[in-house]
């Protein structure tokens, strides 16, 4: 039986009792909370809430970010000289000649056996 369908059938004086019940649990919740220094109760963030950040958590956070950028582009400022002094690859005349008969294979292959397509019939 699902908890609404229970709720359904109890009596007025029942519903009362639970009532009763379930205050005195959570004021017995809330003062073992305050003995302990712990917070069993449901949180911001476990309904769904977003927790807060300090202004003093974001600006040390924004700092060292704006150094790890700083510090990338110190580095990419030295290196960006030789990795455009290299250039585009090649591939050099024997290999794309290579390639390319290798292709002519695999369609003349494809064509003997009467198919339009490379894909495996």
């Amino acid at each position: 039986m699902s908890n609404n369908n229970t709720l359904a059938t109890l009596s007025v004086q029942q519903l009362k009792r639970a009532l009763s019940l379930r205050e005195r649990i959570d004021a017995l919740q809330a003062e073992l909370d305050s003995i302990t220094g712990e917070s069993t109760g449901v949180t911001a963030r476990a309904k769904g809430g977003r927790r807060k950040m300090s202004d003093a958590a974001r600006a040390k956070i924004s700092a060292a970010q704006k150094a790890r950028w700083a510090k990338q582009s110190r580095a990419g400022a030295t290196s960006s000289s030789a990795k455009t002094a290299k250039g585009k690859r090649k591939m050099s005349p024997a290999a794309r000649a290579k390639i390319s008969a290798a292709a002519k294979a695999r369609w003349a292959k494809a064509k003997a056996a009467n198919r339009r397509t490379l894909a495996a019939a």
